[in-house]
């Protein structure tokens, strides 16, 4: 009895022994693999299809407008001649660019938009933030709506209607700034004109336009604060800016990185339309910056491949930026962009 109930050890081995790799089984398994992949897939993209439709329109948008385009990055490197074609312009190689390194207007593109940029930087990047952090104190629900309200319509204006109202507020020929600074016994001053109070001008319009939209993020990072490490801080004697500083600060900081490293590739580009229309024979000096010469070498004088080259440094300057910025961030343990 004993004898008839022990198991052969070679059976039992023989039952564990893995199947060959080149039996039908396993064959038939490997060639199902990628199948079986795509159907997960599109098993994936069917339970979110209603995240990627609401997504659709910035990935069209995106492909149209943002990554089709830089096919034509190439007339940059060529004599581009818009009756002969991408295909039938001749090729100059970096002739465009060895053009825009060495003209004496290089200089002053790069040290106006190097300066702008820099200013926006250290003034314009940190007001959202400190909206931000004010609007989160308010206790009101109807007060904070309302400022939160009277903050965000300037988002909505258009260049042209902020160049437009500052305008009218501060020309000679009875804008209303100088009015009270003649009456206060004063001369006018020609904000417009003057080159020294173009970049206060630009930087100030660009704070006003753009800082209340730009405390949605921040306000939106701030409502995951956990609550009860205020309580915590609150029995230990903190108050509220040793709250700020130690507890809210810290936890939308990798907000505030992502932003920056965002803002960092956008570091040479001020935006045209702003600057054209402040730009005049008086001030150009100082307000000429790599989008306006775009414009003016492009359109105006038609010279489309070098200004695609001018566009081109830009865009690559940016994404030195962004790469490098992104390094150092995770370098210093933070998320980064990706």
């Amino acid at each position: 009895m004993v004898a008839d109930s022990v198991i052969d050890p070679r059976a039992s081995s023989s039952v564990l022994v893995a199947p060959d790799a080149g039996s039908p089984s396993t064959a038939s398994a490997g060639s199902s693999g990628a199948p079986l992949r795509r159907k997960t897939l599109a098993a994936k993209l069917w339970r979110h299809r209603a995240l990627y439709l609401m997504a659709l329109p910035g990935i069209v948008y995106f492909l149209v407008f943002k990554y089709l385009p830089m096919g034509g990055l190439i007339i940059s490197f060529q004599d581009y001649k818009p009756f002969l074609g991408i295909m039938g312009s001749p090729w100059v190689g970096f002739e465009h660019f060895v053009r825009l390194f060495t003209q004496d207007t290089f200089f002053m593109l790069l040290r106006n938009t190097l300066l702008l940029s820099v200013l926006l930087m250290l003034i314009s990047f940190p007001v959202p933030i400190i909206l931000a952090l004010l609007l989160n104190e308010l206790r009101g629900r109807f007060f904070k709506r309302s400022i939160q309200t009277i903050i965000y319509i300037p988002h909505f204006m258009s260049w042209v209607i902020v160049v437009s109202l500052f305008y009218v507020l501060l020309t000679t020929d009875g804008g209303a700034i100088n009015n009270l600074i003649v009456s206060l016994g004063g001369e006018p001053i020609g904000f417009l004109t003057n080159p020294d109070w173009l970049r206060p001008m630009y930087v100030f319009q660009h704070v006003w336009r753009t800082a209340g939209w730009g405390t949605i993020v921040y306000l939106a990072a701030l409502t995951a604060v956990d609550m009860a490490l205020y309580e915590a801080s609150e029995i230990d004697g903190a108050n509220r800016w040793q709250q700020t500083w130690h507890i809210t600060l810290p936890a939308i900081r990798p907000t505030i990185i992502v932003l920056f490293i965002l803002s960092i590739g956008d570091f040479l580009e001020l935006g045209f339309e702003h600057m054209f229309l402040l730009l005049n024979s008086m001030n150009r000096e100082v307000g000429e910056i790599f989008d306006t010469f775009v414009y003016t070498a492009g359109i105006q004088n038609g010279q489309l491949s070098f200004a695609t080259a001018v566009g081109l440094f830009k865009g690559l300057v940016g994404l030195i930026l962004v790469v490098g910025a992104n390094s150092l961030a995770k370098k210093f343990g933070e998320e980064g962009v990706y």
